[in-house]
């Protein structure tokens, strides 16, 4: 039964411009005609007095009901907060749900809002209260971050295509096409016959002053250079339509590097900045701790989890998370092909995925990253695909995530063994 049965409740279905509200007596009727708000001070207000005549006239608190909708809740949200009001979000995948009750096909704002006042009122649904301003500034500059990442990789991906057909073999000369030596040589030298012309000293300087490798590795790669440009003067496929595409390019992944740095520099800024909460700082640095997590994932972890102590037990942080496997069950029938959920955060999921990938990796001395979980993931790998091998790994990272915010103390590398012995050590030492 839900906390507010017995009490009145607001409805509030979230729209750009305004907002329409339902209002529920405690006797579950309708305590006036629904009516729309604009998305502005004076709107805020009406909404306020509103909730403050019901409350006037039932002698109880009001609980209010919005959907997570986009950005557009977020104003309303903080504003109702702010004058310590019992505001809930509700995600929009129950709301959805629940539209699919009645036999009619029915869709439209007043109705939208009345069932989220009937959601919150007679059914036992997750909501959350809380809005923690740093965590969506956070969160507002890791998204943009990956968005810049992805549209750097279309460029760097349009930039590759356009080198093969013009300059056919540079790839293999740098370690990376988009390092700044080799957009710096590019820049300058885009095309075969622009190569072999330059002056040889003129092409050193430039890979002395930005690889900072010395003179012998920059003649190296020098005549690297002459060489595939003298083959690609006859294979090459030379016009200046592409010659002009590799330029406008080069410029697009520089001022998208820049960009970056920026959104990097500003991440960082927020958390050392005195007035931000030492416990985030801290729950970021034992995220960080994990192996296979940098700095830059542990931001994005935080941001997405949100308030680690909603979570009572690690399947539920797996499930809001989107890394738990769907169920299919009906009957005697229980399918045995289920695929990840993939609900919850797709930047969480992202971030895990690269984790993973990076926790099962060697090093160069040809030690695993985590022994465990590469022996985890060998262990999977014998009867199980290799993404579902994978998904194990995150779903292992997960629980890791769990353990160290719960605990509040950093990931140290154990073999199961010795976690086994210490679990069975504490219980006995507890009893």
């Amino acid at each position: 039964m839900s906390k507010y049965f017995n009490s009145p409740v607001v409805g509030i279905d979230i729209s750009e411009g305004f907002h329409v509200v339902s209002i529920l007596s405690p006797d579950g009727s309708l305590y006036c005609k629904t009516f729309n708000i604009k998305h502005n001070l004076s709107g805020f207000n009406y909404l306020l007095d509103k909730i403050e005549e019901v409350e006037k006239k039932f002698s109880m608190k009001t609980g209010i009901f919005m959907e997570s909708t986009g950005i557009y809740h977020i104003s309303l949200f903080h504003f109702l907060k702010n004058k310590k009001l019992e505001a809930f979000l509700i995600n929009p995948l129950i709301t959805n749900s629940s539209k699919n009750k009645d036999i009619r096909k029915e869709k439209n704002d007043k109705r939208d809002s009345l069932n989220i006042a009937r959601l919150g009122k007679f059914q036992e649904i997750k909501a959350y209260d809380y809005f923690e301003p740093e965590i969506f500034s956070l969160r507002s500059l890791i998204r943009d971050y990956y968005k810049q990442v992805d549209i750097r990789s279309i460029y760097k991906k349009k930039f590759s295509a356009d080198i093969h057909l013009v300059l056919p073999g540079y790839k293999k000369i740098f370690n990376s096409m988009t390092c700044q030596t080799s957009l710096e040589i590019l820049k300058k030298y885009p095309s075969p016959q622009a190569l072999l012309s330059a002056d040889k000293n003129e092409i050193i300087n430039i890979l002395l002053l930005h690889s900072r490798k010395g003179r012998v590795w920059s003649n190296n790669k020098y005549d690297e250079l002459i060489k595939m440009a003298e083959e690609a003067k006859t294979i090459g496929f030379v016009v200046q339509g592409l010659i002009t595409r590799i330029i406008n390019n080069i410029t697009m992944i520089e001022t998208l590097n820049e960009q970056i740095e920026a959104i990097l520099i500003e991440i960082r800024s927020t958390i050392n900045d005195k007035n931000f909460p030492s416990d985030l700082k801290h729950n970021i640095e034992l995220i960080d701790s994990i192996i296979g997590i940098d700095f830059i994932s542990a931001v994005a972890l935080i941001t997405e989890i949100g308030n680690h102590k909603r979570f009572n037990k690690p399947k539920q942080l797996v499930a809001y998370l989107g890394v738990d496997a769907s169920v299919n069950q009906s009957g005697k029938f229980i399918g045995t092909r289920n695929k990840m959920s993939k609900r919850g955060s797709k930047i969480a999921r992202r971030v895990l995925f690269a984790a993973a990938m990076a926790s099962i990796r060697s090093k160069r001395n040809g030690k695993p990253m985590n022994k465990v979980l590469k022996d985890y993931y060998e262990q999977n790998q014998k009867n199980k695909a290799k993404k579902v091998a994978l998904g194990a790994v995150m779903h292992k990272i997960t629980n890791y995530i769990f353990a160290v915010l719960r605990d509040q103390k950093e990931y140290i590398e154990r073999l199961p063994k010795i976690h086994k012995h210490m679990y069975l050590f504490n219980l006995e030492k507890s009893a």
